[in-house]
């Protein structure tokens, strides 16, 4: 399983947020999430700081960009938070996570009973990424966008 960092679509991010807990690649449409080995996320101490840094750079609640949860290490999450999340009107497009084991895949589809948007599991980070493409209509994979900072 590849971080986003080892692989192209690095360079096309236009933003990256690093957190002690998790680092965060922005792209136009969407937002790969990677959370780092042994966290427990809960809304509280992580998604709250989170869905409000990307509502202010994305100038919106989150109802165009699609979050991609690149499980590359072992963590935990609440799945109950998402409901907080979707509760103060916070949105997101559509919802994909990554995983490669039984028990990722397990863990997603549990989570999927709290989210409110389209999601789906993946296997791949370039799956996911077309995915993307073909819900948001922009091309990731042949784009040639230079990184910037904001």
């Amino acid at each position: 399983m590849k971080k986003l960092k080892d692989t192209p679509y690095y360079y096309r991010a236009i933003h990256e947020i690093n957190y002690s807990f998790g680092d965060f690649y922005l792209f136009d449409t969407f937002v790969v999430g990677e959370i780092h080995d042994n966290v427990h996320v809960s809304w509280k101490e992580h998604g709250k700081m989170i869905a409000e840094e990307l509502s202010n750079l994305y100038d919106n609640n989150g109802k165009d960009i699609i979050y991609i949860s690149n499980r590359v290490n072992d963590y935990s999450l609440v799945p109950t938070d998402w409901k907080i999340f979707f509760k103060l009107s916070y949105n997101l497009k559509a919802y994909g996570i990554i995983s490669h084991t039984k028990t990722g895949y397990f863990n997603a589809m549990l989570e999927r009973m709290f989210v409110n948007t389209k999601s789906r599991w993946f296997n791949s980070l370039e799956d996911s990424i077309i995915w993307v493409d073909k819900i948001s209509n922009t091309e990731v994979l042949k784009s040639k966008k230079k990184r910037v900072s904001l």
